[in-house]
């Protein structure tokens, strides 16, 4: 189908080339690795502490939490992956909101509606000549 012939075309751009060498990098990197290790068992440790109302424990934990997540986000190839991962995000959202779009502007027009007004000819019709009643 044209779905997955333009999903292919997506997965071959250059910012999702770029996206997958970013994400290739990280997993590579041992000192990010340590960090994202740290972070995971220091969140389930948050969880245990919020379960037992340990709000003094909690808040120190947040905060180691806080200082790791800053300390990877300073590091070039997570900002690289972030940035690259945005990206790509941004082009889908606009791939799919284009094509949604497209969809209902021809449903549309196709109808005899109006784009701008985003009704149906069957919208218009039903409000009958004079264009308000009914």
């Amino acid at each position: 189908m044209r779905a997955k012939e333009l999903a292919k075309m997506i997965a071959n751009t250059e910012e999702v080339d770029l996206f997958k060498r970013a994400e290739a990098q990280i997993h590579k990197n041992e000192n990010v690795r340590t960090r994202i290790d740290k972070i995971k068992a220091l969140q389930k440790h948050a969880v245990n502490l919020q379960h037992y109302g340990k709000t003094e424990a909690l808040k120190k934990v947040e905060a180691q939490i806080d200082a790791l997540q800053a300390e990877l986000e300073a590091i070039p190839v997570v900002q690289e992956f972030q940035s690259s991962q945005t990206y790509v995000n941004d082009l889908l959202q606009l791939v799919a909101s284009t094509i949604s779009n497209t969809v209902t502007d021809d449903i549309l027009i196709s109808t005899g509606g109006n784009v701008l007004k985003g009704e149906t000819g069957a919208e218009i019709a039903s409000k009958g000549a004079c264009g308000t009643c009914m």
